[in-house]
């Protein structure tokens, strides 16, 4: 199944922008019905789900922003980022735009995690969810295979690495992590480079890598809201990622009871780009499976 795109141009141009904490967030909303929050990655933007925004958003109120750092939001230099903000970001958001009602989260990546805190705090009673779903993404630590120029930027010599770093090397890392049939073309990359050079993005990514790091710390917390079980969860995932693939999902398999797990063979790091027909696929089954089996929410 072939779904039309949105040329960024138009996507840009249909942009919101809000304040959260004294930095401009770009953000996105369309349709009605419950609401799902979709949740883009490393070091790419929202933009990232413009195959999926329009078919899902004829089903459901989609919203999305670019993240603190992401995108054409705010990228300051002096700001030290965390995913525990990003949590908090999505969170103003939804405040923002007065949604009371229990979110369903879409993720992917980088947004995994923010995802995976969210659940935590759904535990906590801080906010209401009513499922999950995960795109390739680095959900345990100890599955993450980070390529070379994420290695990189961890190191001392990270702030040199991102300011230099250029189309052509994001051009490099996305050949190694998308699927070998299914490779981004050359007027996408330029959209996703436009999208990381926004703002001169180069020079903050390596503050934002300190996520690899920031997971470790909160695996633990993380790993468990994952188990309590009470919120419906499904891994959607492209099985040669190098980076999170069918070695995450066999992780996953192994820790949290009565997997839910779709593997999509030949797909890499990004199916809702390489593969958006069959994601919209299976997470329109997720949903269609919650409503003729219904779920209690907890919110204990």
């Amino acid at each position: 199944m072939e779904l039309p795109e949105i040329p960024l141009c138009v996507w840009r141009k249909r942009s919101q922008m809000f304040e959260f904490r004294g930095q401009a967030i770009r953000y996105w909303t369309a349709g009605q019905g419950e609401p799902l929050l979709l949740i883009h990655g490393f070091p790419t933007a929202s933009w990232d789900w413009h195959y999926l925004w329009q078919p899902l958003a004829q089903r459901f109120r989609v919203i999305a922003c670019d993240m603190l750092g992401f995108g054409d939001s705010a990228k300051p230099v002096d700001h030290e980022y965390s995913l525990l903000e990003q949590a908090d970001l999505q969170e103003a958001l939804l405040a923002h735009l007065k949604v009371e009602q229990a979110v369903h989260l879409l993720a992917h990546d980088y947004g995994d995690s923010v995802a995976q805190e969210l659940l935590a705090r759904h535990y906590e009673s801080r906010v209401m969810l009513a499922s999950c779903v995960f795109l390739n993404g680095g959900l345990f630590p100890e599955t993450h295979r980070p390529v070379l120029v994420q290695k990189l930027l961890l190191s001392p010599l990270g702030w040199m690495i991102g300011r230099a770093f250029s189309r052509d090397g994001l051009v490099k890392s996305f050949r190694q992590i998308f699927g070998p049939h299914t490779r981004p073309s050359e007027s996408e990359m330029d959209d996703f480079w436009s999208l990381v050079e926004s703002h001169r993005g180069p020079r903050i990514m390596h503050k934002l890598i300190g996520y690899i790091p920031e997971r470790r710390v909160w695996r633990d917390r993380w790993v468990t809201a994952m188990q309590r079980g009470e919120v419906p969860l499904r891994v959607i995932d492209g099985e040669v990622d190098p980076i999170s693939g069918a070695h995450m999902v066999e992780r996953y398999r192994q820790l949290i009871a009565e997997p839910d797990t779709v593997v999509l063979p030949g797909i890499g790091h990004y199916p809702q780009i390489e593969a958006a027909g069959q994601v919209l696929r299976h997470y329109l089954e997720f949903r269609d499976q919650l409503m003729s089996q219904p779920r209690k929410v907890a919110c204990s």
